[in-house]
């Protein structure tokens, strides 16, 4: 800062350089929609491993495919990812949940009387009784309404034990089985969104929707500590502690002692929102003291099996999502859900969105609409190949060429986007390693990745190095000459060969056709363009609100040429000089007084991209006869 001289000596001043370094943003941050078993909804989560990934989401699940994409990116050398759980209730409110339910026990309650009816009949058989439940399913209702999923269930109960062989059914035994079951049905089908536990007066919830939180116990105990009573000015007796526990194998176990229902530091349900990821207080302020548990008294008995030590979901049992549609993949900007729950995070670079199930598609609107959120945030989006293009397998590589058109994925926007066919095969973890069909798009993002880290974003993420690991196979062998119909559409072929394995064998954008003559043809040409922007966009940030002249035009050319000269230093761009890999400019030719006027100041960077050689032509002759002088 500058000193005023007050006495004769000697003065330090520091004078700023004006050096403000730009860094480069990541490249390969991917984000994931998508159902998953568990973890917050419209929410983005940022994970760095797949352990993190089970740990909130629930890891794997045969049902949901986003699970295996995820996995495949971290086995392809993914490090960074951003997870947005869809979730598509049953029930918009309680008082929808509350009219099926009525429905459901009306339905379950016919069905069970019907088979009690027919059970008391004259000369009546198993038979009888299944056909009359059968029946009075039958008018239920449509299927998938509460009503029938509940009139379903109780036939089903009534059939199954019709079929058992030991003891031999009898017609009253069957009627029974489904005036059981009615309590379950009902249940069932008029299941929460987040399972319930009430343990005395006070209800507590699942941390997330799904059924997953079926399964939790909680148990509360009196052993508190007096200090803490002390501490915050509280009665002992209003201190309890809680234990909670997801029992699925190999489910965590969460404690919380000294908390209580007043009001202080340690009120249950702040604790609980701050700390845990298993369980929150569903009832608001004030707040009703919970039953302590029993205390064991025996070594053999278990408090996690054992009602009068702790506490199940008994009521309020909960349910998975519905299949997701596209409004719920499309969402809303306003509430920020489906994809603009990536508003919530600040950065990612590639899209991933897996279809809802293992043998479906995403839907192409959805694909549309991602592909435009995409170029509103620099980002990539890879899409998957349809399912139909490889149910003939002779014929693929022809379905793919007439099925591109009709993906709707064109225009300028195209360039932030890349699809690689066919699909992989893979060993199923959750069926015992059986082999099933999974899309690439986890595979291709970990590849990117791991290419980013090895070689930088400008290099073309195939070739013989870009193998993709964890796979058996592809769903479609493709020969080099059905390589050649779809290399010059734009469609990234996957290929397996001899000592090098399965690897990627395309690096083309959805503007990559070759009638299309796009400047951003390839992937790396319109990553590293967007890596470049982006790093730009965050590091000029202080050039705002800055005296608009050439002592600002000087630093700006000083810091982005910098940054660009680093990055040609790493070989990211053509040229053997700087001079023919980039330029920056910024002066009164690029900024006008009447820009200036305005408040603008215009910098005009510019770079001689590197693109891959896809096409290695070797030419040999023969050499004539050589005659020496």
């Amino acid at each position: 800062m500058p000193v005023t001289p007050t006495y004769p000596g000697v003065y330090v001043e520091e004078i700023p350089s004006g050096v403000r370094t730009i860094v480069g943003v990541a490249t390969s941050i991917t984000a994931f929609i998508g159902r998953a078993v568990q973890g917050p909804a419209n929410e983005p989560v940022i994970i760095n491993s797949f352990g993190d990934f089970e740990r909130t989401f629930g890891g794997l699940d045969v049902n949901y495919p986003m699970s295996y994409a995820v996995r495949d990116f971290y086995l392809n050398g993914g490090s960074q990812a951003v997870i947005v759980r869809l979730y598509r209730p049953f029930f918009k409110d309680e008082t929808e949940r509350q009219t099926a339910q009525t429905d459901a026990q009306a339905a379950a309650d016919k069905v069970a009387q019907a088979a009690t009816t027919a059970a008391g009949g004259q000369n009546a058989t198993t038979k009888d009784v299944v056909d009359a439940a059968n029946l009075a399913a039958s008018q239920a209702g449509n299927k998938g309404t509460p009503a029938r999923t509940a009139a379903d269930a109780v036939a089903k109960a009534a059939s199954d034990a019709a079929a058992v062989t030991t003891p031999a059914p009898t017609p009253a035994s069957v009627a029974k089985a489904a005036s059981d079951a009615v309590a379950g049905a009902v249940s069932s089908a008029s299941a929460r969104n987040a399972a319930t536990v009430k343990v005395g007066n006070l209800t507590f919830e699942a941390a997330s929707r799904g059924k997953w939180g079926n399964l939790l116990r909680v148990r509360v105990d009196n052993k508190v500590s007096e200090d803490v009573a002390k501490r915050f000015g509280l009665d002992k007796s209003k201190l309890f502690n809680l234990t909670v526990r997801d029992m699925r194998p190999g489910g965590a176990t969460e404690s919380f002692l000294n908390v209580t229902t007043e009001e202080s530091p340690r009120r249950i349900d702040r604790v609980l929102a701050a700390q845990s990821s298993l369980l929150r207080v569903s009832d608001k302020p004030p707040l009703t003291q919970p039953t302590a548990h029993q205390d064991p008294t025996k070594p053999e008995e278990d408090i996690w099996a054992d009602n009068k030590f702790s506490t199940p979901v008994t009521s309020g049992v909960a349910t998975d999502s519905q299949s997701l549609d596209t409004a719920t993949y499309q969402g809303s900007p306003n509430d920020k859900t489906g994809i603009f729950a990536l508003d919530s995070t600040d950065l990612f670079n590639l899209l991933c969105i897996p279809p809802d199930t293992r043998d479906g598609d995403t839907d192409k609107s959805v694909y549309q609409s991602a592909l435009a959120y995409c170029e509103k945030r620099r980002a990539m989006l890879i899409v998957d190949p349809p399912a139909a293009w490889s149910a003939n397998k002779a014929i693929a590589a022809a379905a793919a060429v007439k099925g591109i058109d009709t993906l709707g994925l064109t225009g300028t926007q195209a360039r932030n986007g890349a699809i690689f066919f066919p699909r992989v095969i893979q060993a199923d973890p959750g069926r015992e390693g059986q082999l099933d069909t999974f899309v690439p798009c986890g595979i291709i993002a970990g590849v990117m990745a791991r290419t980013d880290t090895q070689r930088g974003v400008w290099k073309a993420p195939a070739g013989i190095d870009a193998a993709m690991n964890g796979i058996q196979g592809l769903d479609v062998n493709l020969s080099d000459a059905e390589n050649g119909m779809l290399n010059p559409i734009g469609i990234n072929c996957l290929r397996s060969f001899p000592i090098f394995g399965r690897v990627v064998w395309g690096a083309r954008t959805l503007r990559g056709a070759d009638i299309a003559a796009d400047e951003y043809k390839y992937i790396p040409v319109r990553r590293t363009a967007l890596f470049i922007e982006e790093s730009l966009f965050r590091g000029l940030k202080w050039v705002v609100f800055e005296p608009n002249d050439e002592p600002l035009w000087a630093q700006i050319r000083l810091n982005v040429g910098a940054f660009m000269q680093n990055l040609f230093r790493q070989g990211a761009f053509q040229g053997k000089s700087p001079r023919e890999a980039y330029f920056v400019k910024c002066d009164k030719e690029t900024t006008t007084q009447n820009d200036i006027n305005l408040g603008i100041v215009n910098v005009v960077v510019g770079f001689a991209p590197l693109k891959p050689a896809e096409f290695v032509i070797i030419k040999i002759q023969q050499m004539a006869g050589q005659i020496d002088v």
